[in-house]
């Protein structure tokens, strides 16, 4: 089993890496593969919502940055934490941009459906609980159990080493890793009982046009 752990922030090193890296190190101790993935410091396009990733194997169209590398390691992984800063009380811009096509162009192709996921956000002091609001709907819209701890999935600190000296936030990183470890054994021990993952139904789209 394997965990895709995205890095969003631009600094590759920096607090969200610091983060993240706790929580690969928790899932690691419990057997679980993982990958840290940085979307990287160069522009990543948004989402024009053209649909032609449906006729592209499920990938971008536009190929001049780190989207489609990251969702070909997707296609092998069997759960994620996405990680990013909070910039004005938001995941930064590169990372919503990720996300957008990430979600997008991946849900078609059933990337996402049934992993679990997990946010992950860091700040110097506040809009961490309105970043992840916005990361967690990514995982509602596609299928996904979202992996919790024993408080909101964030760490403090304006450096890495300030991000060491948050005990409790280092604490909630392991206990992602534990809870997302654990969950994985229970998706793997039910499907060698036999369980299968939900039919879908066919998606009904409707709108507020009377």
């Amino acid at each position: 089993m394997k965990v895709l752990l995205i890095n969003g922030s631009p600094n590759k090193n920096g607090c969200t890496y610091t983060a993240l890296l706790e929580v690969a190190n928790q899932l690691e101790s419990n057997g679980i593969e993982t990958e840290i993935f940085h979307i990287g410091v160069k522009p990543v396009r948004g989402c024009i919502g053209c649909g032609a990733c449906s006729k592209n194997n499920h990938r971008c169209i536009f190929n001049d940055d780190t989207l489609n590398a990251g969702l070909e390691k997707a296609a092998s992984a069997d759960g994620f934490v996405f990680g990013s800063p909070v910039y004005y009380a938001s995941p930064n811009g590169s990372m919503i941009s990720f996300l957008d096509r990430f979600f997008y162009a991946g849900n078609g192709a059933g990337l996402f459906a049934h992993k679990p996921g997990a946010a992950v956000v860091s700040a110097r002091r506040a809009g961490t609980t309105a970043s992840l609001d916005v990361i967690n709907k990514y995982f509602t819209f596609a299928n996904m159990p979202i992996v919790s701890a024993n408080y909101w999935n964030m760490v403090h600190g304006n450096t890495p080493a300030e991000v060491q000296q948050d005990k409790e936030g280092l604490q909630i990183m392991r206990r992602i890793g534990d809870n997302m470890a654990w969950l994985l054994k229970c998706i793997e021990a039910g499907k060698q009982a036999g369980i299968q993952t939900p039919e879908a139904e066919a998606k009904i789209k409707t709108n507020f046009i009377r």
